[in-house]
């Protein structure tokens, strides 16, 4: 195991504590040199981005999950949004800003043309364009971190000022009451493509928070999800192509959105580094198309390697 710490710092990976442990890595070259193959097991910026997949394309290395134009497609909502309508794949509506100082945004409309606005016309192009509740993110963030919900104007407000501590590129979107449901999928363009069935997240909060998806026990996730069959199958149809979409490789969740009372199914986001903790979806939903954990790691290994 390896760790990197916030400075950048190469480590060989030897406690449990999470700051700067174990043996510093000299010539990190070197030492990758000497791996068979890497598994990236890294989320949010740096770790799958695509900036620590093209240092391994650099290397020649074999590793584990997306290139890097999948990597960094995946990880800016913003643009993996543009792929997904290219494609023709039904998302939820949104709002695409950039910050441009501490007092104005550029907003970018369907077409990317660009206008300076501040704050209040945020707040006033969001309540033309998309109706309370909506969930304000930063393009580039992994586990929820920096997203809020916000039902009226001042949580408006609040919410893309924090957003954008995070990022410059910040997405408004237009919130969904329904179930939000997941597919994992397995293989790339060569060895072929699987999707598994579909889970389902029981949030114990308001929505999927950092904190209820890895602190709070009361979460739960429930595979098969609660959908009809004829959902779950369009879902799982649907979770490939996104796949192909950004040119995926290894390994991705995708999770979608089922909208009470119509039935209507889009797309979230795709995760071309899903989480694989014993809780997450991912290895559970490979489990339960028949893949153990075990057997799973050497299907990754095995992909990379080809």
């Amino acid at each position: 195991p390896i760790y990197i710490d916030k400075d950048g710092k190469w480590y060989e990976y030897q406690t449990e504590a999470q700051e700067k442990v174990g043996k510093k890595i000299e010539n990190i070259i070197e030492y990758l040199q000497e791996l068979d193959v890497i598994f990236p097991v890294l989320h949010g910026l740096y770790g799958e981005d695509g900036t620590i997949q093209g240092m391994m394309e650099l290397l020649k290395k074999p590793y584990v999950g997306c290139k890097v134009l999948a990597s960094s497609v995946g990880m800016d909502k913003a643009y993996t949004k543009i792929v997904f309508e290219k494609a023709g794949i039904n998302q939820v509506k949104h709002i695409y800003l950039k910050k441009y100082n501490e007092n104005k945004f550029i907003y970018l409309d369907e077409n990317l043309n660009e206008t300076k606005i501040d704050l209040n016309e945020v707040v006033n192009i969001v309540n033309v364009k998309l109706k309370y509740p909506v969930f304000v993110k930063p393009s580039n963030s992994g586990s929820s971190v920096g997203v809020n919900k916000a039902v009226n104007d001042v949580e408006l407000k609040n919410a893309i000022q924090e957003a954008a501590k995070f990022d410059n590129k910040i997405l408004i979107e237009q919130g969904i009451i329904g179930k939000e449901v997941e597919c994992a999928v397995l293989g790339n363009s060569e060895v072929g493509v699987e999707a598994s069935h579909v889970g389902e997240i029981l949030s114990a909060e308001d929505f999927y928070t950092f904190d209820a998806k890895y602190e709070n026990q009361n979460s739960k996730t429930v595979i098969p999800a609660s959908i009809t069959e004829s959902q779950s199958e369009e879902i799982r149809k649907l979770a490939i192509k996104a796949f192909k979409a950004i040119d995926g490789n290894g390994l991705s969740r995708v999770d979608f959105f089922v909208e009470e009372g119509t039935g209507k199914i889009y797309l979230n986001e795709i995760n071309t580094m899903p989480g694989f903790t014993n809780i997450s979806m991912y290895p559970k939903l490979m489990e339960d198309l028949g893949y153990s954990y075990s057997e799973l790691l050497d299907k990754l290994v095995e992909i990379a390697l080809q």
